[in-house]
């Protein structure tokens, strides 16, 4: 019996540090996006995003080890509306570069 809780602490540390990624590359996101962007989009002001996506890495890195409880979900919850609504009507607004084939002045 003792190996099934050794296994569900694995198993639960592993979703803790998976979840943990999610929440820091929604902060990074969130960092390299100009300000003027998020007003352009309808959404809440950059700073104000900063600080949800920031709280949510703190306190995703403080229940790594248990991310189910009711903290952790709280930060899945921040990150995870920031990347699913937020982030796509960023790149929306700002629009992605295509990678192609080309030189910096034109098709080679």
């Amino acid at each position: 019996m003792g190996n099934l809780f050794e296994l569900q602490g694995y198993v639960a540390l592993v979703l803790g540090v998976v979840l943990f990624a999610m929440e820091v590359f929604a902060l990074a996101d969130c960092i390299r996006r100009r300000p003027d962007a998020f007003t352009a989009a309808g959404k809440l002001s950059k700073p104000a995003w900063l600080a949800i996506t920031a709280v949510a890495a703190v306190l995703g890195f403080l229940v790594i080890t248990n991310p189910l409880n009711i903290f952790g979900i709280v930060a899945v919850v921040g990150a995870a509306v920031y990347l699913a609504d937020v982030r796509p009507a960023l790149q929306r607004v700002v629009g992605t570069a295509k990678r192609n084939n080309s030189g910096p002045y034109g098709p080679w």
